[in-house]
């Protein structure tokens, strides 16, 4: 190991012809030997001829109460800076742990992205991907305050790019839109104030918001979100790529579905209802118009507008299609979750004919084979689905065929195992 070389410039090595001057002050010191002595004062060097004893001694008690004043003013000095600003510490005294360092503004993590990252490690699901999308949005105060932070999370048409419309209804329209951050692909149901107060629906809509947020079922549409602006109330709902179920029954050559493709329909809308009357929520409004697909082929349950949460009571509101009203709404009786039984009966004769089995040429003789239960099949249909069929369709709700025993019919089985 090679040995430190000082630089010669900053470091001289000592000679026995240069005098050797020391960094330690000077001490005065009387000596008989030396024709001069060198007496510091205040920083300057003073000569004088040596004198007696006495004249020393007197001239080292000068020097002392000379130095004890200028220690004094020097304390002084020091007393009056403290009282003016409050002590601190030499940073050199300061030690700080290098795990403690406080982080600057530009490198303070942000709350909202770490949660992002922990939820990463999770398994993907459509609306965490939203809400870690809308958690992005938030400003990191907004993590202190339950309150605050649903204020601030609230989406807004600028968190969207919006696509091609997919469908136009009563009251607006709906598009296909991307979630800017997170690249989700949604489809934004546009409804206009204007139109849902002209036709007083605003409470039908609360309604449907709070009931569909609520439900997850594998066969019915996901609503994630919603928000608004002065003119328009927008839903942020789950997209399905191949749209209403009545449209791709149009476009069959014979205008209606196979057995086996209604009775895997019939299969999964049965669960879904399953799911949502053990949740004592009522669809009431159950027809192919609110049914759609996803690009696998499964069915959605999509449109709640006319569904209602009834835990106990039993409702009179005459609502619906025309066409898959129950007998006892159009008799004007109080009506419960069996309601939709009979319109999944409804749904699976237009599955396998292409249209409801009581339609008529006016509306007084559709309600006439309602209440009558009145309604031939075709030849081509099977006697299973018959049977499901007019165990649904009975004027009684309590004899209508219970969901349970609709998935594990024979003929919902039979024509789910050929079709797998």
């Amino acid at each position: 190991m090679m040995a430190y070389k000082p630089d010669s410039k900053q470091f001289m090595t000592p000679t026995t012809s240069a005098p050797h001057r020391s960094m330690a002050p000077k001490r005065v010191l009387p000596a008989a030997s030396h024709s001069k002595t060198y007496t510091s004062v205040g920083g300057g060097v003073s000569t004088s001829a040596p004198g007696s004893a006495s004249s020393q001694a007197l001239r080292i008690l000068q020097n002392a109460k000379t130095n004890m004043a200028m220690a004094s003013m020097h304390e002084n000095r020091m007393a009056q800076a403290e009282r003016q600003a409050p002590p601190t510490s030499h940073p050199a005294m300061v030690q700080k742990p290098a795990a403690r360092v406080a982080p600057n503004n530009e490198n303070r993590p942000d709350p909202a992205r770490c949660q992002q990252q922990l939820q990463q490690q999770k398994p993907a699901g459509h609306d965490r991907v939203l809400k870690e999308s809308q958690a992005e949005n938030a400003p990191a105060s907004a993590a202190t305050s339950t309150q605050s932070s649903k204020e601030a999370c609230r989406w807004s048409l600028a968190n969207f790019d919006i696509g091609r419309p997919l469908g136009k209804g009563k009251f607006g329209n709906v598009y296909l839109a991307r979630e800017k951050k997170s690249k989700f692909i949604v489809a934004l149901k546009v409804l206009f104030k204007s139109q849902l107060q002209k036709a007083n629906v605003e409470h039908q809509l609360r309604r449907e918001i709070e009931i569909q947020s609520h439900l997850r079922h594998d066969h019915i549409l996901r609503l994630y979100g919603y928000f608004y602006d002065e003119n328009r109330v927008y839903l942020i709902l789950e997209y399905a790529a191949r749209g209403e179920l009545y449209k791709e029954m149009q476009a069959q050559k014979s205008g209606h579905f196979d057995e086996e493709r209604s009775a895997l329909y019939i299969y999964q809308l049965a669960k879904a209802l399953r799911y949502c009357h053990e949740k004592k929520v009522i669809h009431r409004d159950i027809k192919p118009e609110n049914l759609l697909l996803t690009l696998k082929g499964d069915l959605k349950i999509a449109d709640f507008g006319w569904s209602v949460h009834a835990p106990s009571s039993r409702r009179a509101t005459l609502c619906g299609t025309l066409d898959y009203l129950p007998p006892e709404m159009i008799e004007g009786k109080t009506h419960d979750e069996k309601v939709d039984l009979w319109s999944l009966g409804v749904l699976c004769y237009e599955f396998l004919v292409g249209k409801p089995p009581f339609e008529s040429q006016g509306n007084t003789e559709t309600y006439r084979k309602i209440t009558k239960v009145d309604f031939t099949f075709p030849n081509h249909v099977s006697p299973g689905a018959r049977n499901l069929i007019s165990k649904l369709l009975k004027h009684n709700p309590s004899h209508r065929l219970p969901l349970e025993s609709v998935i594990t019919h024979p003929w919902i089985q039979e024509k789910i195992g050929q079709r797998s």
